[in-house]
């Protein structure tokens, strides 16, 4: 207790810095050894792979779902902090009108990803980047292994590539990505500390807008992953490209929560400033 007021004022301190008053300190520096982590991975990847395959491929994955939501966060930081200056999105935070631009227009959600707040630019949440790494981390065997089914039911040989190939991303597609999708929002509010009624508000709202961004974008990576990736790859190949859709998932997930946040009656013991 003796130490908690210096705590919050250590954290408010530091996640109140920028970098040029546009970029958060504090996501930048999480970012870099993040990057650090991979460039060893990378260079590393065949010993590690060849030595203990599965838990490389977790730790990887959970390094990579770390980055996205990383991403996620700064992008969120970025756009929140430009709206709470005097006068709002100036014209030279050409960033921040990016990202409303790119939010305004998503064509999947009803609502915006990163909703307007009274507060300040969040702080960096490390439970949230803990959740993303978790679920990467736990995902990578149940997904290695789907990889390794895939190429078992549906060999690629030197006279028959493409046929295969996309019989892989039909399975991938009809088969692991509905079931994934659930399985990462249940996860996620459950982490979150939710229970039924929030699993089922969160897969009522959010399920079907992912569902159809997910069909947007990954059948032509996957198609590029089954025919062209060794095995060994595909799980990388997939964490790496998937950065971006995992920062969606995070901004998805993220804005739920916030819309139910805001929707909620205050508590009667919380003094509102």
């Amino acid at each position: 207790m003796v130490l908690e007021i210096p705590r919050r004022r250590f954290l408010r301190a530091i996640n109140s810095k920028f970098i040029y008053g546009r970029v958060p300190v504090v996501h930048t520096v999480i970012l870099l050894i993040e990057m650090a982590i991979v460039g060893r991975l990378v260079a590393k990847f065949n010993s590690y792979y060849a030595g203990r395959p599965v838990i490389t491929m977790m730790i990887t994955n959970a390094v990579l779902g770390g980055i996205a939501d990383t991403v996620a966060q700064s992008i969120t930081s970025i756009r929140l902090s430009a709206l709470r200056k005097p006068g709002g999105i100036s014209k030279d935070d050409t960033t921040a009108i990016e990202i409303h631009e790119l939010d305004r227009k998503n064509p999947f959600c009803r609502q915006e990803l990163i909703p307007d707040s009274k507060l300040l630019p969040p702080p960096f949440d490390f439970e949230r980047l803990t959740r993303f790494m978790g679920y990467g981390f736990l995902m990578a065997p149940i997904q290695f292994k789907w990889f390794q089914f895939l190429s078992r039911a549906f060999p690629i040989t030197k006279s028959s590539g493409l046929g295969p190939a996309l019989k892989m991303v039909a399975f991938d597609q009809l088969i692991f990505a509905p079931v994934g999708i659930a399985v990462f929002f249940t996860a996620m509010t459950i982490a979150e500390g939710g229970g039924r009624r929030a699993i089922s508000h969160k897969l009522r709202d959010m399920y079907v807008p992912t569902l159809k961004a997910n069909f947007m974008v990954w059948p032509l990576v996957q198609i590029i992953n089954f025919r062209l990736m060794p095995i060994q790859f595909q799980l990388p190949f997939v964490s790496t490209v998937g950065i971006a859709w995992t920062a969606y998932l995070s901004l998805s997930n993220a804005a739920e929560d916030a819309l139910e946040a805001q929707s909620a009656p205050p508590s009667p013991n919380i003094r509102l400033t």
